[in-house]
């Protein structure tokens, strides 16, 4: 290897000889050598056992002369002499290590068990007498020891040795198995004196519930209230005291519901959450929940159910103040609360508390007002505000707060950079809802002012529209045209106005105005708006203009092709006529002036010659497929095949890319550019083209007859050459255009 790295492999090919993973494993087996095993020693008579002792002896001597802290050596030393009977050199060995390290648990565990296994009972009791006077706080050793006593039915020795024990004050397990054991000998009343002594020593609220329980579990039912309310004595009435002892109110509200004691248990969950805050007492309010959908009224479920979903949204707002939807949800539960107060008979007390939560809920919304000055952080927020004018109008009644509530809002909001016409708006509409119409258009006339923006004109107008107040909303207008002249859709409105006044002269000059405006943001739609009002008022001489101009100034291809079907279409007779007619006979169906189907094909000629012109060949395609469909409907078979020898032909070329390899181009080559660059070339193509059609309609013609043949003829006859081209014919065929059109395309180029 060099410079650590793998060496290189220079035959990579397979050896002849192949070596399986079974075949290694097997040898790797075979050679591994065998484990040294000590022999087998076998003690015949007294004198040989004396020696095989005094040899181990000597042995664990010298381990533990080498590593005399080392408790395994002396653990091993004494189990062996315990099991050679030798019970009093045990012994020794175990003092001997207890000298070495006397806190030793294992050690002592050891110790207290081969006592046991030999039978010396008394050893063992002054052994686990010794231990726990030594080492009083490992427990393992005083269960060890109660165990023994109880074990030898021993109840007022394992007694005494819990009272010992006790007097250390251990964990609350210890506590628990003395109780266990007074309740295992029918002793309840020394257990309920040692869960007060508990108590005393550990105070906890689980301590307290679980002597409540128990009292109640042995039928003291006086006894079991006595101890839940010493516990709340205890504890206190403080807010912390209270938190602290939820589990002390929730058991004792679970043991008078088990008792079927209701009104207590109500009692006792609301003492604890009117002194507990929301936040903290999500747990308690479950508990509460539940024990109104079982035992409750409706009235008081629907009020614990508000109660949990409120502590919920605190939470979440509590995490996030400018969670918008967190406070829409908390303001909708709280308008439902309300509203289904009024519904089921509320107290004016009641109801007017409700109405107080429902504007401290939105009053706390407001003031979260978005960080930055970006619109979209602000969109969510500004329908609080909506919501809450909303709700002062509708639900309260309050109308002078709901316009304190919206004019705070237009305060609040940074207009210089951005506004909402939605808020604008709404606060007008709310004054004419107050029959109010001049502060109604103070109100728009200071939003158009301050930040004129489309959708205030719109709304703006809309009023005026409603209100029948056209001269001002023709000011209107004129005001929102100044504002942006470039919106065609404005233009179009307005005319649409004027037009539906029946002033047609000041429609024109509307349209007019508007097609001359540079820049004008989607001219087609005025154009097109344009257009349709004078083909309205039957003016097709009007139309036509206005189509001639505009071809002139866009040149699209669309318009050639409306141009055209506007010619070739009927359109109703002048407005003037229609009235006179009307007048003297009521006829259902407007009359229509037909169109001029020659007229129609001159413009697509004209469109036609105009595409080619500017070189547009997708264009014009689109533009002779649109014309040959108008001709097959309006023209004569020889207009469509005049207008079919103009359809391109599309061909392949091949052209060398940037990296030197051939690409296939497809191109359209149009009959009247090819005739008048290649007139030779596109003759043959032409000759070509015809040919291959004429000898795909034999080759149809020549399969339709042979299927009838086979259709006739009871066996099937012989396939010819000539009935259908081989498959080598058809490769031919097939070369020979590819080649024709490299041809047409190549002279197409040059």
């Amino acid at each position: 290897m060099q410079d650590g790295r793998a060496p290189r492999i220079k035959n990579r090919a397979p050896a002849a000889i192949q070596v399986t993973a079974e075949q290694l494993l097997r040898d790797a087996q075979e050679r591994q050598e065998s484990q040294f095993r000590a022999p087998k020693q076998r003690v015949e008579d007294f004198e040989e056992l004396h020696e095989y002792r005094g040899r181990k002896r000597e042995e664990f001597e010298k381990r533990i002369r080498q590593t005399r802290s080392n408790i395994k050596e002396w653990l091993q030393y004494a189990n062996w002499e315990a099991s050679q009977g030798e019970y009093a050199r045990s012994r020794s060995v175990f003092e001997r290590a207890l000298d070495v390290d006397p806190r030793s648990v294992q050690l002592w565990l050891s110790y207290t068990e081969m006592e046991l296994k030999g039978r010396n009972v008394q050893h063992s009791r002054n052994l686990f007498d010794r231990a726990v006077t030594l080492l009083p706080r490992v427990d393992q050793l005083w269960y060890k020891y109660v165990y023994l006593e109880e074990l030898l039915q021993n109840v007022p020795g394992a007694r005494q040795v819990f009272e010992r024990w006790m007097q250390w004050e251990p964990d609350d397990k210890a506590w628990q198995a003395y109780i266990k054991m007074e309740a295992r000998y029918g002793e309840p009343d020394r257990a309920s004196a040692i869960y007060e002594r508990w108590i005393a020593v550990r105070p906890e609220p689980r301590n307290w519930v679980k002597w409540a329980k128990f009292e109640e579990e042995r039928a003291k039912l006086d006894k079991a209230r006595e101890v839940f309310q010493t516990a709340l004595e205890f504890f206190g009435d403080g807010e912390e005291e209270v938190e602290k002892a939820q589990a002390v109110f929730s058991a004792f509200a679970k043991m008078e519901t088990r008792l079927k004691e209701y009104e207590r248990a109500r009692v006792i969950y609301k003492f604890a959450l009117s002194r507990i805050p929301r936040s903290k007492s999500a747990g308690l309010y479950a508990a509460y929940t539940k024990f109104e959908k079982q035992h409750g009224t409706r009235s008081t479920l629907e009020t614990t159910v508000l109660g949990k979903r409120r502590i919920q949204y605190e939470d979440e707002l509590a995490q996030d103040g400018h969670n918008y939807d967190a406070w829409f949800d908390y303001s909708r539960l709280e308008e439902g609360a309300l509203r289904d107060g009024r519904d089921e008979g509320a107290t004016p007390q009641e109801v007017e508390a409700a109405v107080g939560r429902v504007r401290e809920v939105y009053e706390r919304a407001v003031a979260h007002v978005p960080p930055g000055g970006q619109k979209r952080h602000w969109r969510r927020y500004i329908f609080l505000w909506l919501n809450y004018a909303l709700f002062e109008e509708i639900e309260t009644k309050d109308y002078a707060r709901a316009r304190q509530v919206y004019e705070t809002a237009i305060g609040v909001v940074p207009h210089k950079q951005f506004t909402f016409a939605k808020l604008w708006l709404m606060f007008a509409k709310f004054e004419v809802r107050r029959l109010d119409l001049p502060a109604a258009r103070k109100i728009l006339g200071a939003a158009i002012g301050m930040c004129p923006k489309e959708a205030l004109f719109k709304g703006y107008i809309q009023l005026e529209l409603d209100l029948r107040e056209f001269d001002r909303v023709r000011t209107l207008y004129e005001k929102y045209i100044e504002f942006d002249p470039s919106n065609s859709s404005a233009w179009v409105k307005y005319a649409e106005l004027e037009s539906q006044l029946e002033d047609f002269a000041r429609t024109r000059a509307i349209f007019e105005l508007g097609v001359t405006q540079q820049p004008l943001a989607m001219p087609e739609v005025l154009w097109k708006a344009y257009i349709d009002f004078e083909i309205e008022e039957g003016n097709r001489e009007g139309a036509r203009a206005l189509y001639e101009r505009l071809v002139a100034l866009s040149g699209h291809w669309k318009v050639w092709i409306a141009y055209a079907e506007f010619e070739a279409a009927p359109i109703p007779v002048a407005r003037e006529l229609r009235e006179e007619r009307e007048e003297e006979e009521e006829e259902e169906e407007t009359e229509m002036v037909p169109g001029d189907v020659e007229r129609a094909r001159q413009v697509f000629e004209r469109g036609y010659a105009d595409l080619r012109k500017q070189g547009l060949k997708d264009e014009r395609a689109a533009l002779l497929e649109v014309w040959k469909t108008f001709e097959e409907k309006n023209g004569t078979p020889e207009d469509v095949q005049k207008v079919q020898s103009k359809i391109p032909i599309v061909s392949a070329r091949r052209v060398k890319a940037s990296d030197g390899q051939e690409e296939l181009v497809w191109d359209m080559v149009f009959p009247d550019d090819e005739r008048e660059s290649n007139p030779t070339s596109f003759q043959f193509l032409q000759m070509a083209h015809l040919w291959k059609k004429k000898q795909a309609e034999k080759a149809k013609a020549d399969h339709s007859e042979g299927a009838s043949h086979s259709t006739n003829d009871p066996e099937p006859p012989s396939v010819t050459g000539a009935s259908t081209p081989s498959t080598e014919e058809q490769d031919t065929d097939m070369r020979d255009e590819s080649s024709l059109s490299d041809v047409a395309s190549s002279h197409g180029d040059d």
